[in-house]
């Protein structure tokens, strides 16, 4: 049997999303090609150019995820998701909604108000947000689709920075969790599946990578090694001391 995850009815056998903030012709075809990608994120605007339409350069079968990047309140992101299924990207829709400027940290409370109400509407919602136990419940509630909690500030690569949080998210909702912005190595991928997690976004680690279809392939492996050994469950951990793989009790005696 193939090993999927499930979003809003529809099964996804790639464990790889590509978030498409840096935008390139060359990175979106080594998502698809090299890494796998069945779901790529695009921004409005990408969609609404007057001279290059990123939704010519996307193959046919590929889930497109329209963001809301850029909005500050619930209202704006609302209002963006509408537009974006109006411009024919479907009816899947990433909440991002950022007042802060500087870290460009999710606005929690504004996600679950926007999640509410675009999941009224009939929106697959996949909500972008800081790893909070409440708030996670909460958009459950508002009818996500999945919880995608950061591990660390978009474009930053600085991996799991939040990694306990996003480990309690893993145990105790019953979603599925898919880590989110700052993941800059193909072994913290690998570590967020080993986690549990259901899916990986990646952007800046690829984008700026020196071989961008190399990075693409090793970020495919490595997320697919981590799912490999979270399945087959990870062997023990020792808080003290050690523990011989061999017996070396009669060798000792000796």
């Amino acid at each position: 049997m193939q090993d999927s995850f499930t979003l809003g009815g529809h099964s996804f056998t790639s464990r790889f999303i590509l978030g498409s903030g840096k935008y390139s012709l060359d990175l979106i075809r080594a998502a698809v090609e090299h890494a796998g990608a069945q779901i790529i994120t695009l921004a409005l605007r990408r969609a609404n150019s007057d001279t290059d339409n990123i939704l010519d350069h996307i193959p046919e079968g590929v889930t497109l995820l329209p963001n809301t990047s850029g909005a500050r309140t619930a209202g704006e992101a609302v209002r963006i998701a509408r537009l974006a299924r109006e411009c024919g990207c479907g009816n899947f829709v990433k909440i991002e909604i950022m007042r802060d400027s500087k870290y460009l940290l999710p606005d929690n409370q504004a996600t679950i108000q926007a999640t509410e109400t675009l999941a009224n509407e009939g929106f697959v919602v996949m909500p972008y947000m800081y790893p909070d136990l409440t708030v996670a419940r909460d958009l459950v509630n508002a009818g996500a689709a999945c919880i995608m909690p950061l591990g660390a500030p978009i474009g930053s690569n600085k991996g799991l920075a939040t990694r306990d949080f996003i480990q309690i998210l893993i145990d105790e909702i019953d979603l599925p969790i898919i880590v989110d912005a700052g993941i800059g190595r193909p072994s913290q991928a690998c570590e967020a599946m080993e986690m549990g997690a259901a899916a990986v976004m990646a952007n800046t680690a690829i984008a700026t990578a020196g071989d961008i279809p190399a990075m693409a392939e090793a970020f495919k492996k490595a997320i697919e090694a981590g799912r490999t050994a979270y399945l087959a469950k990870l062997g023990r951990v020792l808080d003290k001391g050690a523990a011989a793989s061999s017996p070396l009790t009669g060798f000792l005696a000796d």
